[in-house]
């Protein structure tokens, strides 16, 4: 039995105390080619994304007026508010509950 222990302890891998993937004596992945090509895919897309928030398609004036042209948000507010109004109580004031007092 203690033989046995003995002849083992050498080959139990040792693990760190607590949460294995946090804190001070954590257990760091090594870092892969895949990884590494993962990150340079997601800086490539925010580069883009950010070259076209910085040069955008229409001024800002254009982009306020043509939604307004199309009466996109005018119709789709129109029917939200419709919605709530359905959904919802009507708000009710403290002089109309006791108006008649």
């Amino acid at each position: 039995m203690r033989l046995g222990w003995v002849l083992m302890l050498p080959y139990k891998p040792k693990m760190p105390r607590g949460h294995i993937y946090r804190g001070k004596y954590r257990i760091v992945r090594p870092v892969r080619s895949g990884d590494l090509q993962y990150l340079r895919n997601r800086l490539d897309q925010e580069e883009k994304n950010m070259f076209y928030l910085r040069h955008s398609y229409l001024t800002p004036e254009q982009s306020k007026g043509h939604a307004t042209a199309l009466n996109k948000p005018t119709e789709n507010h129109l029917k939200m508010l419709a919605l709530n109004e359905a959904r919802f109580k009507k708000s009710v004031t403290l002089d109309e509950m006791l108006g008649h007092l």
